[in-house]
């Protein structure tokens, strides 16, 4: 079990040293988003909704094609990848890379790391659902598409998206500021007390 135990932490740290020399190019620009996601200063939420909130109504005015949108997207993500490398260095400062800061950015890439194994180990679950269970699969996967198709026709899917992107990117700082903590454990104490209150109804 233990040895079991360091080849995953082995492989574990392999994968995220390889993550980290690939990211090397964008550690500022990841540092300074990280920042923000976190809310580091009272103002960051509203900076971040409002930059959200601009970009979506800008999308929504242009209300630019499928193929278009796709295209743009694209060509975005190609200019970042060439340009950030190369003014990120002068923007921020090479030489401002400190200790705590490779330590930062270390941390990141190990949670990435751990997010992408987390989903791959959900889709390897849900292939062996559909081999051991296959009705119970089909049955789940199909229920859940019809909800989400029935949301979708139901909500605006611009604004449905927009919602989507805005609860993704309060996420970080949401758990951070001990938010979800806090209203999960009230949840579940409400919880708690319906369901002894039941129990002694039926006592």
């Amino acid at each position: 079990m233990a040895e079991g135990d360091n080849k995953s932490a082995n492989m574990l740290a392999q994968e995220t040293a390889q993550l980290e020399e690939q990211l090397q190019g964008w550690g500022e620009v990841i540092l300074a988003g990280d920042r923000v996601v976190r809310w580091e200063k009272a103002w960051f939420p509203g900076a971040l909704m409002g930059g959200t909130t601009v970009l979506f109504l800008l999308i929504y005015y242009l209300d630019p094609s499928v193929l278009t949108g796709l295209s743009c997207s694209v060509m975005l993500l190609c200019l970042a990848d060439y340009l950030v490398p190369t003014l990120a260095p002068r923007v921020f400062g090479s030489n401002k890379w400190t200790t705590e800061q490779q330590q930062r950015f270390h941390e990141i890439c190990g949670n990435l790391v751990k997010t992408q194994r987390r989903v791959v180990g959900w889709w390897k679950r849900l292939c062996a659902l559909k081999e051991e269970k296959p009705k119970m699969y089909f049955a789940s996967v199909i229920s859940s598409l019809l909800a989400v198709a029935w949301i979708g026709q139901q909500v605006h899917n611009l604004f449905l998206t927009y919602l989507i992107v805005s609860f993704l990117l309060l996420l970080p700082g949401l758990n951070q500021h001990g938010v979800i903590t806090k209203y999960a454990s009230m949840a579940k104490r409400e919880i708690n007390k319906l369901l002894k209150q039941k129990e002694k109804k039926n006592e």
